[in-house]
């Protein structure tokens, strides 16, 4: 039995945004600018992202595609994003204790 158009255009969607790839990022105006390899951007609210907002100049240009390009990720702040997630307008998902521990250890490690 064939696919209704609804079931289609769920697949495709998801197909969509499983294959959406980042080329560069960037940092812009208080935004995460992601380049796509289809030559797309996509720019959020660098405040979405609480690590990044809290990282310095140099430790947000340390950052590495992962899975060809799937998502990016911050070694120097052990924090990352996925680009479906980018493009479904998705924040972070970090809780508040969480970011709260992370910016204790932070705090300790420049005291050393």
């Amino acid at each position: 039995m064939p696919s209704s158009p609804s079931e289609t255009l769920r697949r495709r969607r998801s197909e969509a945004l499983n294959e959406a790839r980042a080329r560069s990022v960037a940092f812009k105006n208080g935004s995460l600018v992601v380049e796509l390899v289809d030559g797309r951007s996509v720019s959020v609210p660098l405040e979405w992202f609480p690590r990044l907002a809290e990282a310095t100049v140099t430790e947000r240009r340390h950052w590495e595609l992962d899975g060809d390009g799937a998502a990016i990720w911050w070694p120097d702040l052990d924090d990352g994003v996925e680009v479906p997630h980018l493009l479904l307008g998705w924040r972070s998902g970090e809780s508040k204790a969480s970011f709260k521990r992370w910016i204790e250890a932070r705090k300790t490690r420049k005291a050393s």
